[in-house]
């Protein structure tokens, strides 16, 4: 879970007049399962950013509000024409994620994209009776078997709760694009049986599980959220990682045959104000 004060309990001190006015007209909007997650995009507008220097303490201060409000904010800079500043913003309450959102807007940064999801865990998530049947059919029994199940449970809860409320990792490059699961006729991955879907899943899985240490992955949910059904967001201290673990799981079937990907944005993360100053924001 975030560290900091309890969510709420900063509000007052901390938020900008704008996003303190708009959080004044709305009520907390808390997912029953997860937190929501903004991917936000930005062109920076040099001119006015000349103009109105105060505009980098405006949002440095906005995200100081989030954070202190009990979200997470994650400042990059992106390699490429998509965009110049990319924020990564992630909490329990989409109400604060918007004022946050509304903060940034009034300041001079140009929107290019944004993508809106939740953590969630995977319907292909291992369970216990899965694992015990895999234990007894490697022999396992009495005892050593129930001890095994058990210790897999405890794994398996820390597990789900990091995707439902992770925290974000202190990495050099972060790497994120959207994608869905196929639907044409004779790749239509949702007529497939629930079994198989798992099947492809877990071997898809397994690709990922070769890059432990090296990458950190959070997929989101955005199916009737967003115009894609996942968002996946990378970790990592080397961007020759981001290229070899996409490009390796494009040879898994899951992807080879039901993956359609969206625009793909790389990044490099920084602190707010070092950001902001290296996409030419004036001084504060």
């Amino acid at each position: 879970m975030c560290d900091g004060p309890p969510f709420g309990a900063a509000r007052s001190r901390f938020s900008t007049a704008i996003g303190a006015r708009y959080l004044e007209s709305m009520d907390e909007v808390r997912p029953s399962i997860g937190w929501g997650v903004l991917h936000l995009f930005y062109r920076v507008d040099r001119e006015r950013a000349a103009r109105e220097p105060g505009a980098v303490k405006r949002v440095i201060d906005a995200v100081a509000s989030l954070e202190a409000d009990g979200h997470q904010a994650l400042a990059f800079t992106v390699l490429g024409h998509k965009a110049d500043l990319g924020m990564m913003v992630i909490g329990p309450d989409l109400a604060r994620l918007q004022a946050f959102q509304n903060d940034l807007a009034a300041t001079p940064l140009i929107p290019t994209y944004s993508f809106v999801s939740l953590t969630e865990r995977s319907e292909y998530t291992s369970t216990a009776d899965d694992e015990r049947a895999r234990l007894v059919a490697d022999g396992v029994v009495g005892a050593e078997l129930e001890a095994q199940v058990e210790a897999f449970a405890t794994r398996m809860e820390h597990y789900i709760d990091q995707r439902l409320h992770p925290q974000l990792p202190p990495r050099a490059v972060v790497g994120f694009y959207p994608m869905s699961k196929r639907r044409d006729s004779g790749a239509n991955w949702y007529e497939l049986p629930f079994a198989e879907r798992k099947r492809l899943m877990g071997g898809h899985a397994r690709v990922g599980r070769t890059y432990a240490g090296r990458v950190i992955q959070l997929i989101t949910g955005s199916t009737g959220l967003d115009d894609w059904e996942w968002g996946v967001t990378l970790f990592t201290d080397d961007p020759v990682v981001l290229k070899d673990i996409v490009n390796e799981m494009r040879f898994d079937e899951a992807s080879a045959r039901y993956a359609e990907f969206g625009p793909f944005f790389t990044g490099l993360v920084l602190d707010p104000a070092e950001a902001l100053a290296r996409v030419g924001f004036g001084a504060s």
